[in-house]
């Protein structure tokens, strides 16, 4: 395993709401970055998971637990949610889906 792919794990502040525009404030995220293995999950495993199919369903390696709290990972441009998460002794498994852009 290569762990060579950047990710971010993302920690959203909660939306305020602007009375003078009507309109919620997003602020960006914090954001920590960590380095892992990302493949995309297999078919036995989104069948585990979800009992179906799932597109856009990834798996990724860190090695060493993270432990601080985290809404969304981000890969690139595309945020993911976190479906289920397993900690071993030396590495962390994490299935994510993707998440809708209005919904990030």
């Amino acid at each position: 395993m290569r762990f060579d792919t950047p990710i971010y794990f993302q920690l959203r502040d909660a939306e305020t709401y602007d009375a003078n525009t009507g309109d919620y404030i997003v602020t960006t995220p914090d954001e920590v970055l960590r380095y892992a293995d990302v493949t995309d999950s297999r078919t036995d495993t989104l069948k585990l998971v979800y009992g179906e199919l799932k597109q856009g369903s990834k798996t990724i390696r860190i090695q060493d637990a993270y432990t601080k709290p985290f809404d969304h990972i981000r890969i690139g441009e595309q945020v993911y949610k976190v479906d289920f998460m397993r900690k071993l002794r030396n590495k962390q498994t994490f299935i994510v889906s993707e998440v809708q852009r209005g919904k990030a």
